[in-house]
């Protein structure tokens, strides 16, 4: 029929290869959100909180760089996606600018679209509540308590210097789940 869009632009450049990368501390809502994006779009979703938990089940003594290891296997798992052609979102707290910039240059050497996902929850205790009822199944990795959140806010670098040009947006989680993922598709469409 004439004025019909073919089935794989119906959402418009979302059938585009991309990186979405989401960012936020932990609790904040960006696995829940990410993971449901994943499924609308049929991308790789690549978690590094899993990766790490490998990671220490294989033997390496939690006080080398596992978290580090984790980010680096996990952009090479997102590499081999991306150049296969299929669409990847990397879940991970992505607190400092190194982490960013390292997604960057991922979606530079891959030629693909970087959109960043930033999931912040503006409610203390209900990210507290979330947080405390949260069960990630990693047997090597401690679930993470309030403190450990509090110590991730000291260390989560403003969005300043280089990565602060990322096409990134920001969703607050105490929003509804469905509004922040037509949020998501909406800005990774754009």
């Amino acid at each position: 029929m004439q004025g019909e869009q073919p089935i794989d632009r119906q959402f418009g450049d979302l059938s585009v290869t991309q990186l979405i990368v989401m960012a936020g501390l932990p609790g904040a809502g960006k696995s829940t959100i990410g993971q449901i994006i994943g499924a609308r779009l049929g991308a790789t979703v690549v978690s590094v909180d899993p990766i790490e938990s490998a990671i220490l089940r294989a033997g390496i003594d939690a006080d080398q760089p596992t978290g580090l290891a984790a980010y680096l296997v996990a952009e090479e798992i997102a590499e081999k996606e991306l150049d296969s052609g299929r669409t990847v979102i990397v879940d991970a707290v992505n607190a400092g600018e190194a982490a960013r910039l390292q997604w960057r240059d991922l979606a530079e050497r891959a030629e693909v679209r970087l959109r960043v996902i930033e999931v912040v929850c503006s409610d203390e205790a209900l990210h507290r509540a979330r947080l405390e009822k949260r069960e990630r199944k990693l047997p090597h990795l401690e679930e993470t308590t309030w403190r450990a959140v509090e110590q991730s806010l000291e260390g989560y670098a403003a969005w300043t210097g280089p990565s602060s040009a990322l096409p990134r947006v920001t969703i607050d989680s105490i929003e509804s789940l469905g509004s922040n993922v037509d949020a998501a598709l909406a800005f990774i469409g754009s």
